[in-house]
């Protein structure tokens, strides 16, 4: 059966020992909808960023650190504006708090990155789009 999503969403499943849940993704910003994304629903890009800075919100991660998502995208602390430091958490989460030089440039599918703190399995094979841009 396929599901008939909104444009840029995608539905997650996990099986647990109360049966299969699913949630309902944003595939730009890896965030369950309603509890997080802050993407518009027509999958357009966000029109404006918020006025206050989320880098000076982040206090546990330095701004280096790669944080990598269950959905294998890497993110840099305070560089996207749907993700807050609240939200980063093992076992969910993995990051990469002091990551070799030229790693967040080359992460790709053919060089992941590996979580070596929190959840130490995680693997990043691809970029956020916005904290890509940041680092421009």
């Amino acid at each position: 059966m396929k599901d008939d999503l909104p444009q840029g969403h995608r539905r997650d499943v996990t099986v647990g020992q109360g049966g299969a849940t699913g949630e309902l993704r944003c595939e730009r910003c890896d965030f369950v909808i309603g509890l997080g994304c802050a993407c518009p629903p027509d999958g357009s890009a966000p029109k404006e960023h918020p006025t206050t800075s989320a880098q000076e919100e982040w206090r546990c991660f330095p701004s280096d650190t790669i944080l990598i998502s269950p959905t294998r995208y890497a993110h840099l602390p305070g560089a996207c504006a749907h993700l807050t430091e609240e939200l980063v958490t093992a076992p969910r989460w993995g990051w990469i708090p002091t990551p070799p030089a030229g790693l967040w440039d080359r992460l790709s599918s053919s060089h992941p990155a590996t979580a070596t703190q929190g959840n130490t399995e995680r693997r990043a094979v691809r970029r956020c789009g916005e904290c890509q841009t940041a680092t421009m």
